[in-house]
């Protein structure tokens, strides 16, 4: 069985993902901060019958992705690694001039450093697989100028690069970074409260990554909604 990495899986678009690929036949290593809801989301997901390892821990530590790259070690190897946790730097979010330091170190530790160092570590796996493959959850606040989304635009925007230029390294992979679009999540709420705007749930974006996995297409960025709509 194909063996995947998701990380930020409690909830969300990686919870989403997890049981889309658990209902594939994949099996699974989960990342989250919160153990509890980690625990819970694990345990919905291996109702499909695959074998799921939830590890609780922060993408920042090298020990903790050390950890799930051995995990995925001991069910076969890794096959896809998806990095989906993600950080604000601000909750709720604030102008350039308002932004702590500390938040966007914070931000660029969670969304890009901890992204590469868990490359990284899962490289020689993601190599040794027929189908290695590396999805870097990405944002349109990477790529437009939205007041307020500065320090976690910033930080999408260098995992973007980072993903490209892994792509070119990498020939033999699959790296994608994918923007989602919209969606409903807690992510989006503690970003801005007091936007209570109607958006899909992350279920709804799930078949866009399935299409990706299906078709294989060539490493670079895509959007979410975009492969939806070609995909009707």
């Amino acid at each position: 069985m194909p063996v995947a990495i998701i990380t930020g899986a409690s909830k969300g678009l990686g919870e989403a993902l997890a049981g889309a690929l658990a209902a594939r036949g994949w099996d699974l290593v989960l990342d989250a901060r919160g153990a509890v809801p980690l625990a819970e989301a694990a345990g919905a997901v291996s109702a499909h019958g695959t074998r799921v390892v939830a590890l609780p821990g922060d993408v920042t530590d090298a020990g903790h992705r050390a950890e799930l790259v051995a995990a995925a070690e001991r069910l076969g190897g890794v096959d896809l690694l998806v990095h989906n946790a993600s950080a604000l730097g601000a909750e709720p979010l604030v102008r350039l001039e308002e932004l702590s330091l500390d938040g966007l170190r914070r931000a660029l530790e969670v969304n890009l450093v901890a992204a590469l160092g868990l490359v990284q570590e899962a490289l020689p796996r993601l190599r040794a697989s027929r189908a290695g493959t590396v999805v870097a959850v990405s944002s349109d606040a990477g790529a437009e100028a939205y007041e307020t989304w500065g320090g976690y635009g910033a930080s999408k925007a260098a995992l973007d690069h980072l993903a490209a230029v892994l792509a070119v390294e990498e020939p033999g992979l699959r790296v994608w970074a994918v923007d989602p679009g919209d969606m409903a999540t807690d992510l989006y709420a503690a970003a801005v409260p007091d936007d209570d705007a109607p958006r899909p749930e992350p279920a709804r974006v799930v078949p866009a990554f399935l299409r990706l996995l299906d078709e294989r297409p060539a490493s670079g960025r895509y959007a979410a909604p975009a492969l939806l709509e070609e995909g009707r």
